[in-house]
């Protein structure tokens, strides 16, 4: 049994909910896990999960992400199953979150960037994840970037902390990267509310972390607001 837990990604300045991020689990005798391999999860859970968790927050935000790696970038079935899900809940949009899981696959960024053009044209955003770690390196964001609309910097990946000067220095550079290509500059990994008030000084208005809120299963009374 397969589940979209929901994280809400927030405007820090005007207090509300700009979208969710939806993270896929799976039940277990442990409880609620994420699969062992994304890659695995069957298309149609994918999408039919994502339009079942639509229903339910489509009048509360604009934008749902959903988060795929590179092998399931490149499965037809997952493709064509998010374009299918994208024409159900419009207006609602879905942005695909490329992450930078690796794999043992020989993936070429052209082939990549083939998909990312498909889902753009089909009306579905492309958000490149947790940029400056794993497959997501600054030279494949330069690549990849004409076809995104956000790109996302998350604190947790990295051990030093957001109070290490090399760590300011990496938010600043991708919060000017992201304002020189006109993207969405998202910053993940806010875990409490001295970062929170740290990060006010950045300028950066769009964050995500346990701060605001845990990952959740969906529920009825989701906030648009803050409190």
């Amino acid at each position: 049994m397969y589940k979209y837990f929901v994280q809400p990604i927030i405007n820090k300045f005007n207090q509300s909910v700009i979208g969710y991020e939806l993270l896929l689990k799976k039940l277990t005798e442990q409880g609620w896990r994420p699969p062992h391999s994304f890659a695995d999860v069957p298309a149609e859970i994918v999408a039919g999960k994502l339009v079942e968790a639509a229903s339910e927050l489509s009048l509360k935000v604009s934008s749902l992400s959903v988060n795929l790696n590179r092998a399931q970038i490149l499965n037809d079935q997952v493709v064509d199953a998010l374009i299918k899900a994208q024409k159900i809940i419009r207006p609602t949009r879905i942005q695909v979150e490329l992450t930078e899981d690796s794999t043992d696959q020989t993936i070429l960024t052209k082939d990549i960037s083939e998909v990312l053009k498909k889902f753009v044209a089909s009306g579905i955003e492309v958000s490149l994840d947790d940029v400056d770690s794993g497959s997501n390196t600054e030279q494949q964001v330069q690549a990849l970037i004409p076809l995104a609309s956000e790109i996302k910097f998350a604190l947790q990946n990295f051990d030093k902390s957001v109070y290490h000067p090399d760590m300011q220095q990496r938010v600043i550079f991708w919060r000017d990267f992201a304002k020189e290509h006109k993207v969405r500059f998202v910053l993940e990994g806010i875990e409490d509310k001295q970062i929170d008030k740290f990060i006010d000084t950045f300028n950066v208005d769009v964050r995500q972390g346990y701060f605001y809120e845990k990952p959740h299963l969906v529920a009825t009374d989701a906030k648009q607001k803050l409190g």
